[in-house]
């Protein structure tokens, strides 16, 4: 109940922002292209796509961390001024100071939160893998996740870094002389398969830089998808 309850929260949370940003839906190539592109409109598909499949718990982890700054920013933006205006002299001084609190705890973890948040979703994309192989989730769940992965190793430096990392430490293990040749062939066959697939994301950006400037799609932030920071572009 609680899963579906927060995944129900956060397609709304998401419905709401993407609808200030784009507006009323279109089926227009252009209108589709800049959507599908958008950081947010990707974790909303994910998240309507977790809230009707069999429930996996580790899938919550990035919108929790979202909406744990996306309610900080709330309340100093919002619900502190709004209380500091309706109170005497001293309330509204200690609730400057809590805002001020809130932000500087914003701005010294946000990246700390965002690199751990790229590190839970490749995490997260192991799990519907093995739980693909073993029957405990749908194939369509690592294909789908797989895209999803994708296109934020595109736009977010911080998935980059982790993917990078990731590799990094796996290159050590499979170089390391203990280990048999088989899974040092497969590993390079799977690190060629993965490299390919994540960089036609980079092509088809690269083929639409050809297109008219009214149909391309904007840039996105390097940040994962945060409900405050785009009601604010």
């Amino acid at each position: 109940m609680w899963y579906r309850a927060a995944y129900l929260g956060a397609i709304i949370s998401y419905g709401v922002v993407i609808y200030k940003s784009f507006g009323v839906p279109r089926t227009d190539k252009a209108y589709v292209q800049r959507a599908l592109m958008d950081e947010n409109v990707q974790y909303l598909v994910m998240a309507v796509y977790w809230c009707y499949v069999k429930p996996i718990s580790l899938t919550l982890i990035p919108y929790i961390t979202f909406s744990l700054f996306h309610l900080l920013t709330f309340t100093r933006t919002t619900l502190l001024p709004a209380m500091s205006s309706q109170s005497a002299e001293g309330s509204s001084s200690s609730h400057s100071s809590m805002s001020k609190n809130i932000q500087a705890w914003v701005k010294e973890n946000y990246d700390r939160a965002m690199r751990f948040v790229s590190y839970a979703e490749v995490v997260i994309f192991v799990r519907v893998l093995l739980g693909a192989i073993v029957l405990r989730n749908s194939l369509l769940a690592p294909l789908l996740y797989a895209h999803f992965l994708r296109l934020r190793f595109y736009m977010s430096s911080f998935t980059r870094a982790a993917f990078q990392h990731v590799r990094s430490e796996l290159d050590s293990i499979v170089q390391h002389p203990s280990c048999p040749s088989a899974v040092r062939k497969a590993y390079l066959m799977l690190t060629d398969l993965v490299t390919r697939y994540a960089c036609t994301v980079l092509n088809i950006n690269a083929e639409s830089s050809s297109t008219p400037t009214g149909a391309r799609a904007t840039p996105q932030s390097s940040t994962p998808a945060d409900a405050t920071k785009m009601k604010s572009r």
